[in-house]
């Protein structure tokens, strides 16, 4: 062909660290998969209940731009009663497919050509690849497990430049675990209102902590003004299938995500909102069961892979631990290859979530107790053939 059909940025834009590796792992029988990050538990009987009953009396059409506005009220009334900060559901709330099209909404909305964004790394593989379809310039910040994979305030403050446009964390952490401090939080937000910068923050996995506070990043001083609050349903309620999630955020800000999203997808499923309304009305206990059911993986997968020999530091939310693999003297790469390779065993190499994961693989502890207990006998005999 005379020409490239495919935009630049699109064509030259790296594979999902995650998909690719786990297109291997569909060919192949009896693997162990500590891959995908999705809830191994069916959604709860009330949100399914209420998804048939959306259907069976024909509530089936599209809703507006912004989604049910119970929705919106309960998400505002949610947000409120944990973090105390409060959004106007009718102006400062939009119900998204997903947070990942909450992710997409918000970085289209606030980048402008060529503006960089500052990413604390390791961290969800999407963020740097939606930062530049939105035509902007990710700026990664390695993280350690020295630190505990705490946002690193001095090294983002170091990072901006006059191109900066605004910092996005995601805690509690995927792929590491890791719940940012307030103390942490509260030296980013002097940063950003230093620099007058937008915080886009991605809390999907708020309610997924052991033992410590989540910090809704808005309800720090001064901090609704310019932050960009991203949330959902699908690992707390085990509603992936469902795509509902949502974006809260000043009017002024708002506005224009709902600006793309109504060009994009319209709104999202009704039937999938009224689900997600039900979680938020009768689904606390069932999330609750089924964090204690985390918890208990998390105390196994960690303690065993310390004594395996893989230094893990220990997560406090989500449901992923993060192995540091240096003594096996492979990186992490041909860790995951030769252990899917030769025990069946599947994780996701670390360099698949930026700078800060080479080195380290990441382990979801979103499958059953007995799984997980196989493939950490697996991932130790794999590790003694490597010493």
């Amino acid at each position: 062909m005379s020409r490239e059909f495919v935009a630049e940025r699109v064509a030259t834009l790296k594979p999902s660290g995650i998909r690719k590796f786990f297109d291997i792992v569909a060919t192949m029988d009896d693997v162990i998969s500590l891959g995908i990050g999705e809830p191994d538990f069916t959604t709860p009987e009330p949100i399914l209940e209420a998804g048939i009953k959306a259907i069976r009396n024909g509530e089936t059409h599209y809703t507006s731009n912004a989604g049910i506005y119970e929705l919106r009220e309960a998400i505002s009334d949610l947000l409120e009663e944990k973090y105390q900060v409060r959004y106007d559901p009718a102006d400062e709330v939009v119900i998204t497919v997903g947070v990942s099209e909450a992710l997409y909404l918000a970085l289209t909305a606030v980048i402008n050509p060529g503006e960089e964004i500052i990413i604390p790394t390791p961290c969800f593989v999407s963020y740097q690849a939606e930062v530049i379809l939105a035509g902007g310039v990710p700026i990664e910040i390695p993280g350690s497990i020295e630190n505990k994979f705490q946002p690193e305030p001095g090294l983002i403050e170091a990072a901006i430049t006059p191109q900066t446009k605004a910092i996005f964390i995601g805690f509690p952490n995927n792929p590491t675990g890791a719940v940012a401090t307030r103390e942490n939080l509260l030296e980013i937000s002097r940063i950003a209102e230093e620099h007058d910068l937008v915080v886009i923050s991605d809390e999907i996995y708020d309610s997924l902590v052991y033992g410590v506070e989540h910090v809704c990043f808005a309800s720090l001083p001064g901090m609704k003004k310019r932050t960009i609050t991203l949330g959902g349903f699908s690992k707390s309620y085990a509603m992936t299938g469902w795509r509902v999630g949502y974006a809260a955020a000043p009017a002024e800000i708002l506005h224009g995500l709902v600006r793309i999203h109504q060009y994009t997808v319209m709104s999202a499923p009704s039937i999938s909102q009224l689900a997600a309304l039900a979680a938020l009305q009768h689904g606390a206990d069932y999330a609750e069961e089924m964090r204690v059911k985390y918890d208990r993986r998390r105390q196994l997968i960690v303690s065993r892979l310390n004594d395996i020999g893989l230094e893990t530091f220990m997560p406090q939310g989500a449901f992923y631990a993060f192995p540091k693999i240096e003594s096996t003297g492979l990186d992490d790469d041909q860790f995951a290859h030769k252990l899917l390779k030769e025990e069946k065993v599947a994780v996701v190499p670390g360099s698949a979530f930026g700078a800060g994961g080479a080195g380290f693989v990441r382990c979801s502890y979103a499958t059953s107790y007995e799984k997980i207990e196989k493939a950490l006998d697996r991932i130790e005999i794999f590790v003694n053939h490597c010493s």
